[in-house]
């Protein structure tokens, strides 16, 4: 009798653990404490006028967490919105009026201000956050489901507004750069030319992944995600592929270079020149992309070229 009973607690308890469960909430304590608001990131522009309040939460959400996620050459990042899946995002932005000796003495005294930016979409996934060169405007990256746009903050008016569509590259990093002249921007946009991605898990290899060892000594560590088949290597291309664009504040935009594996972009302080870094290959199983091959060139402001400053072979080894 004993043994029966045994044994139907065991089936219960099976039957139990088997049974399909929701995410369960804790009591509301527990909550309050595990969704404690985090005190913002704030950013104050040079002369003292403006400092942002940048709202986040403390953990990502499960959706947030089950999006897909591909790891190519040391990244990480979101196929389907072409951004790094690790970024912690903002999901507000607040403006408070600073006392600024510099300012007109017959300016309005706003210092205790705090002005909630309008016009950002409910639970607004804020990134990249950039003052222009006169201060008077920040850009930033806001992430869609169907990728990154990119939005302009008028300081003034606390009001900010899309500039393009859903289509921005940020999966090297920041997809913009604002010109000296602060009234308009590069950016790196996903080309009409990318090339679907491969399925690994479908793909049949063409051939062997082959390494080479010559027997001598070398000092390299060991780094994730790396590049694995020639697969990996035609999807990380795909996905860092970019072209570049110039937009003006009303939305205006047009050609600026033809796409490449863009991955730094920096204007001089007087806007004629135009720094720019590429990725190329040959690309590496052993090391992550931003020690491939690179070239560094300067253009002039309308996309003529200048002068190559940097051609960085591969870097599979150091001293």
């Amino acid at each position: 009798m004993i043994h029966l009973l045994s044994l139907l607690v065991l089936i219960g308890v099976s039957t139990a653990a088997n049974a399909s469960l929701d995410y369960q909430s804790p009591s509301p304590e527990i909550a309050a404490l595990a969704k404690a608001a985090l005190p913002p990131v704030v950013a104050a522009d040079s002369q003292g006028r403006y400092l942002l309040q940048l709202s986040r939460d403390l953990y990502p959400g499960i959706k947030t967490l089950s999006e897909p996620e591909l790891r190519l050459a040391g990244l990480r990042v979101n196929p389907d919105k072409n951004i790094s899946s690790r970024l912690r995002y903002y999901t507000g932005i607040s403006i408070q009026l600073l006392e600024n000796p510099k300012r007109a003495p017959n300016a309005i005294d706003s210092r205790a201000a705090t002005i909630p930016v309008s016009n950002l979409p409910t639970g607004a996934q804020i990134a990249y956050i950039t003052w222009s060169p006169d201060e008077q405007r920040v850009a930033f990256t806001l992430t869609e489901a169907t990728g990154v746009a990119l939005w302009v903050l008028e300081l003034a008016s606390a009001k900010a507004r899309q500039l393009t569509e859903p289509n921005l590259n940020a999966n090297l990093g920041r997809p913009f750069t604002w010109d000296a002249d602060s009234q308009s921007l590069i950016l790196k946009v996903v080309p009409d030319s990318r090339k679907p991605l491969i399925n690994p898990k479908q793909a049949v290899p063409t051939g062997p992944t082959v390494s080479i060892s010559q027997g001598e000594k070398a000092q390299n560590r060991t780094y994730q995600d790396l590049l694995k088949t020639p697969d990996d290597a035609f999807n990380f291309e795909q996905l860092a592929l970019s072209e570049l664009r110039r937009v003006e504040l009303d939305g205006h935009s047009q050609a600026f270079l033809p796409p490449a594996l863009y991955r730094e972009l920096s204007f001089s302080p007087n806007g004629d020149y135009l720094m720019i870094t590429k990725v190329k290959r040959p690309f590496s199983y052993l090391v992550p992309y931003y020690r491939f091959a690179s070239e560094t060139e300067v253009r002039t402001q309308d996309a003529g070229y200048a002068v190559q400053l940097i051609d960085r072979p591969l870097e599979e080894e150091r001293a």
